[in-house]
């Protein structure tokens, strides 16, 4: 019944965002890349982590989360207690008649079916606004990446969790110059 918060949770801009990029090797030592050198990575799990944008993209699905679990919460609860009391009036004999009893009964079963919906609805609207916030993110990179490495690079590859970049040399990885000139340029 709680599938909102299977895949919900501090990834969720990473997620997309890392599907869409690739995969992290172990930090390598930031080094002058060589002349000529026309390959780099970025790790994508570092600028994540580290850029500002990223982190305020994460906070802003993180806290849309957090408000539809509290509504989720608080209906579930609500039918949890309508159950019991039900459950209590049927072994108490309380209901005035069975035909009572069926009314309550499909009541808390729409009660149970109309939850349900809402869980499916707010998990898509997280979803869908993970996706969003991914794609801005990718976006941005992919935009300061035509203009910064346009002119130093022939290829640059992301990398995460050591999936495609087992080994490079010294300078290969840029996350660091990245990351740096990234913040430096953004505004909130």
């Amino acid at each position: 019944m709680k599938n909102i918060f299977k895949s919900i949770g501090l990834g969720l801009v990473a997620g997309l965002f890392l599907s869409a990029c690739a995969n992290q090797a172990p930090q390598q030592s930031a080094a002058p890349v060589a002349a000529g050198q026309t390959v780099a990575f970025i790790n994508t799990d570092s600028l994540i982590l580290n850029y500002k944008l990223a982190q305020k993209l994460n906070e802003r699905i993180m806290s849309k989360e957090e408000a539809a679990r509290a509504d989720f919460n608080q209906k579930y609860r609500t039918l949890q207690q309508d159950a019991a009391e039900f459950q209590r009036k049927v072994q108490n004999n309380a209901f005035l008649s069975m035909e009572r009893a069926q009314q309550e009964q499909n009541r808390l079963q729409k009660k149970q079916q109309e939850l349900q919906e809402l869980d499916n609805r707010l998990s898509k609207e997280l979803l869908d606004e993970q996706a969003k916030l991914s794609s801005q993110l990718h976006d941005t990179l992919q935009n300061f990446l035509k203009e910064y490495a346009s002119t130093r690079y022939s290829l640059v590859l992301s990398n995460n969790m050591g999936d495609n970049v087992l080994w490079s040399a010294p300078g290969v990885d840029i996350t660091n110059e990245v990351i740096e000139i990234l913040n430096s340029r953004y505004k909130e």
